[in-house]
């Protein structure tokens, strides 16, 4: 019990670390309300899924070890943080198509809950510190002598379903304030404020070594 306690804490400090999951979400609660939030955080947690399966199988520790295919999922995931910055940026700076004295802005694109979802799941699989984080730090917390397999995968699981948690409540406060997020001022702030984040984060991870 007490190790697990001591895992429980350790994800709540890694959660409560904004990073690519929390500010996906964030821009997708404000373009899709709390349901493009609540998908994007679904995707997410799917994804959290994936990794606990595949560190359980031993899948994992081969991609860790295999510099070739390591690097793959690097880039392949910073070019996707890349490619979303993109997009918030130049919904940032996309003038709006309402009248002027208008008080609430509306996206130019209404996000689906497929494409939040989506989002969510390729951007998590993309990060190859999930697979680090997995593959280190879940075994860590399996006693020893347990069933390695079992323990494992309900460890991921639970920390996926923490995920979930943790996003779904940062969506219902976006969704919430939604109309004040919306007016044109602060929707262009926050886009272009998530943009760069979400393009220095993928660079970040595009250069950083191991």
């Amino acid at each position: 019990m007490s190790l697990f306690l001591a895992f429980l804490g350790v994800s709540f400090v890694i959660l409560a670390t904004p990073g690519p999951d929390t500010a996906i979400t964030i821009r997708n609660a404000l373009l899709g309300g709390r349901a493009g939030g609540v998908f994007t955080a679904l995707g997410i947690a799917g994804a959290q899924t994936i990794w606990a399966l595949a560190t359980s199988a031993g899948i994992v520790a081969l991609l860790v070890a295999s510099e070739p295919l390591f690097l793959t999922v690097k880039y392949a995931g910073a070019a996707y943080l890349i490619y979303l910055g993109v997009k918030a940026l130049q919904e940032a700076w996309r003038p709006s198509h309402q009248a002027e004295g208008a008080a609430i802005a509306k996206p130019s694109r209404r996000l689906t809950a497929a494409s939040a979802f989506r989002q969510g799941l390729i951007s998590d699989l993309g990060n190859p510190k999930m697979a680090v984080f997995f593959a280190s730090l879940l075994p860590q917390f399996v006693p020893p002598g347990g069933e390695s397999f079992a323990a494992l995968l309900g460890l991921g699981a639970v920390f996926a379903v923490m995920t979930f948690v943790w996003l779904t409540l940062y969506a219902t406060v976006v969704a919430k304030a939604g109309d004040f997020l919306r007016r044109p001022s602060i929707r262009r702030v926050i886009e272009g404020v998530t943009g760069v984040v979400l393009v220095s984060l993928g660079i970040r991870i595009a250069a950083e070594h191991r």
